[in-house]
C-alpha cells in the first residue's frame, strides 16, 4: 500500500497509519505515536498524511480536527460559540468554497506577521515581549480591522455580482426572481 514516505504534488510526506483500534503508527520512526505527538509534528511544520491502514483513505483532516477539539477543551478556547456557529452556517451556502481559502489566506497572513515579529524580537524577555505587544495592540488591531473591512467589501461585491448573474440566468428562462 504505502511506503515510509509518499509523494503528493512532488513533496515527500511522512506517513502515519491509523489502525482500527485508533492507534497511530508513524512509519518514519516505526513506532506508535499519540495525538500529542502528531500535534508536535504540526508545530514543527512537518509534512505528513494520516491514512487508514485498511482502506488507505486520507484521515489527516479528521486527525487535525481531533487535535483542535482537544485544544479547545483544554485551557483557553480560540473559537467562541458564535464563531463556530458562523462557520457552520457557511456549509451548504454559495460562499462555502470561498470561505476555506479566505480563512487559509488570513491565517497565513497572521503567521507571516508572527514570524517577522519573532525574528526581530529574539532578544526580548517575556516581560519586554508583553510590554511590546501591549504597545502594538492598537497598531495590530488597526491593521486587522482594515483587512477585515477590505474583506467585507470584497464579499459584498461578490454577493452583488452573484445576485446580478442569478437574475440574468433566471431572466433568460423567463423567470423573475
Amino acid at each position: 500500500m504505502q511506503n515510509k514516505k509518499t509523494a503528493e504534488a512532488g513533496v515527500l510526506q511522512r506517513v502515519i497509519k491509523k489502525y482500527p483500534n485508533r492507534r497511530l503508527y508513524d512509519t518514519d520512526t516505526s513506532s506508535y505515536i499519540t495525538l500529542a505527538e502528531v500535534k508536535q509534528l504540526v508545530m514543527d511544520s512537518e509534512t505528513f498524511v494520516v491514512r487508514d491502514v485498511k482502506t488507505g483513505e486520507d484521515l489527516t483532516r479528521s486527525i487535525l480536527l481531533q487535535i483542535i477539539l482537544e485544544e479547545e477543551a483544554n485551557g483557553s478556547p480560540m473559537f467562541t460559540a458564535p464563531v463556530l456557529a458562523s462557520v457552520i452556517r457557511f456549509y451548504g451556502h454559495a460562499l462555502q468554497g470561498f470561505m476555506g481559502g479566505y480563512l487559509e489566506k488570513n491565517i497565513q497572513s497572521l503567521m507571516d506577521i508572527q514570524a517577522k515579529v519573532g525574528e526581530k524580537s529574539k532578544g526580548l524577555t517575556p516581560e519586554m515581549w508583553a510590554q511590546f505587544m501591549t504597545m502594538q495592540s492598537p497598531v495590530l488591531q488597526g491593521m486587522m480591522g482594515g483587512n477585515l473591512e477590505q474583506s467585507k467589501n470584497i464579499l459584498a461585491k461578490m454577493h452583488e455580482q452573484m445576485q446580478k448573474q442569478t437574475e440574468q440566468v433566471l431572466g433568460a428562462f423567463g423567470i423573475k426572481p
